[in-house]
């Protein structure tokens, strides 16, 4: 490279030192523990000093795979996410039109009150729930967990299809109403067409959400519900295997990934802040 190449790439490094150095951390913070767990779970044999496993197989995948515990909540898992999603669909999803179409007094501190619900520490929200299902027999059940997951689906499902709703062509509706189509009809195939993106988008990161969810059902399910988020826990903390922990952790997060960057495509940079009306 010639002087001047290498003056120009002295200037550039120097006036984006900031923006190098933070992509340099959120790689650290990020992808590091990422790849501790990736290598956990691809490791037979990894004692210190070394930087990577001596030792590499997938023997500890097919132990975890076979364990009664984990055969079990696995499937238990992604039918309790469905069950939540699909209650938080039908009871927020027409909250959200209403939000979106009704102007009443009090509506906005309505919706700030979903964010209220998802700000306040988790830890304190869920044992203040346990104490009332206690009395009330619902610990250790599954509809109380459930109850307890419907909590963390407020805000998704009700800003991202406010934002939806409002957001909407109403000329599109106006028209169709003009030409004599009923409003149960204009719903159907004016309004939902154009809201659909947002509400799978909704669903998705619903049922992720869910679906890794684990101090809420660790609370109100133990000891009789078990999911795979909970087990997680439990071999992380409890169990002298990192293995399994490890490849559990990757289990919940690959579809998590998946679905997660499937629900980005279909949304805007301002949906969220836009169900605020802001």
């Amino acid at each position: 490279m010639s002087n001047a190449g290498l003056k120009s790439f002295g200037k550039t490094l120097r006036r984006e030192a900031f923006g190098i150095f933070a992509l340099i951390m959120l790689v650290l913070l990020v992808i590091g523990p990422m790849t501790s767990v990736v290598l956990w779970a691809f490791a037979e044999r990894w004692r210190q000093p070394a930087l990577l496993p001596t030792e590499w197989g997938v023997s500890y995948w097919g132990e975890t795979l076979q364990r009664a515990d984990i055969v079990a909540a696995l499937p238990f898992s992604i039918a309790l996410a469905l069950i939540v999603t699909a209650l938080s669909a039908l009871i927020c999803l027409p909250a959200a039109y209403a939000f979106a179409r009704i102007n009443v007094p009090g509506r906005q501190g309505l919706l700030l009150s979903f964010l209220g619900v998802n700000a306040f520490p988790r830890f304190g929200l869920y044992i203040a729930i346990a104490v009332f299902f206690y009395r009330t027999g619902l610990i250790g059940t599954l509809p109380g967990v459930v109850l307890v997951q419907l909590v963390n689906t407020l805000l998704t499902m009700i800003w991202i299809p406010t934002s939806a709703f409002q957001g909407i062509d109403r000329s599109l509706e106006e028209a169709a109403l003009d030409v004599g189509a009923g409003r149960l009809r204009v719903f159907f195939q004016i309004t939902l067409p154009q809201v659909a993106p947002a509400l799978f988008a909704a669903l998705l990161l619903t049922f992720v959400s869910t679906f890794y969810e684990a101090q809420g059902a660790l609370i109100i399910g133990l000891p009789n519900i078990r999911t795979m988020a909970v087990l997680m826990y439990s071999y992380i903390t409890n169990q002298i295997v990192v293995q399994y922990g490890a490849v559990i952790s990757l289990i919940l997060w690959l579809p998590s990934f998946i679905l997660m960057a499937i629900a980005q495509k279909f949304l805007r940079g301002n949906t969220v802040s836009a169900g605020f009306g802001v």
